[in-house]
């Protein structure tokens, strides 16, 4: 047996620690990427740190064996896995922030095989404040020329279209700009409207309510 076996333990409890740390905060129903995903992530790449380690002092003087060479595959592999967070619904992109707590976390690991706690300690203090708080602190920002966007699912006719766009109007929003996403075999349209709140501040809800009375309108979500 390793003879230092014990401090492989210590570092994979202490991968398998931070890294639920932060999957903790994004475990949520709506995230492709939780507790558990973090957790291996982080444990695991703290096993390849440990391999690597392993691996330079067992052929130390025999082969020449960088140990850093398996850990760089770890920070440039797990995009595979970040990609798959990364999901396109419609005009929208979700699991960025997701995706780059993955790559985090198995940085993180990394560090952690490594042995260098400290710095992965402070690294995870951080990363969870960061998801944690400044969510809360940007939705608190004042923003002087802030771009919103609304999606409105109704029924593919231009005079219903143009019904929604005059409802727009009407309210004093300034429009950026308008996309259109039709899908194949299907009678409704899907529409992007870009807005900017830099004049006046809207009541998103009230206003998401106040289209659904708008004829041809099934469904209104807002970013």
């Amino acid at each position: 047996m390793d003879p230092n076996w014990h401090i492989m333990v210590i570092r994979l409890l202490l991968a398998t620690l931070f890294g639920g740390i932060i999957g903790f905060e994004r475990e949520n129903p709506n995230r492709p990427a939780g507790f558990r995903t973090h957790i291996l992530v982080c444990v695991a790449s703290s096993l390849v740190m440990l391999t690597s380690q392993f691996m330079f002092l067992k052929y130390q003087g025999s082969v020449t064996i960088d140990p850093t060479r398996l850990g760089a595959q770890v920070i440039s592999g797990i995009g595979f896995l970040g990609a798959g967070t990364i999901i396109k619904d419609d005009f929208k992109v979700r699991g960025l922030t997701t995706a780059a707590s993955l790559w985090s976390v198995a940085c993180i690991g990394l560090a952690v095989g490594g042995g260098y706690f400290v710095g992965a300690g402070i690294t995870t203090i951080i990363l969870y404040l960061t998801l944690l708080l400044l969510k809360k602190v940007e939705r608190k920002i004042p923003h002087k020329n802030y771009t919103r966007a609304i999606y409105i699912t109704m029924d593919d006719e231009s005079v219903m279209l143009e019904k929604a766009l005059h409802f727009l109007g009407s309210q004093g929003i300034s429009i950026e700009s308008i996309d259109f996403n039709r899908n194949t075999g299907s009678k409704n349209v899907l529409l992007k409207v870009l807005y900017n709140e830099k004049s006046k501040k809207f009541d998103q809800p009230k206003l998401v309510g106040d289209l659904y009375s708008v004829e041809g309108v099934h469904k209104v979500t807002h970013d």
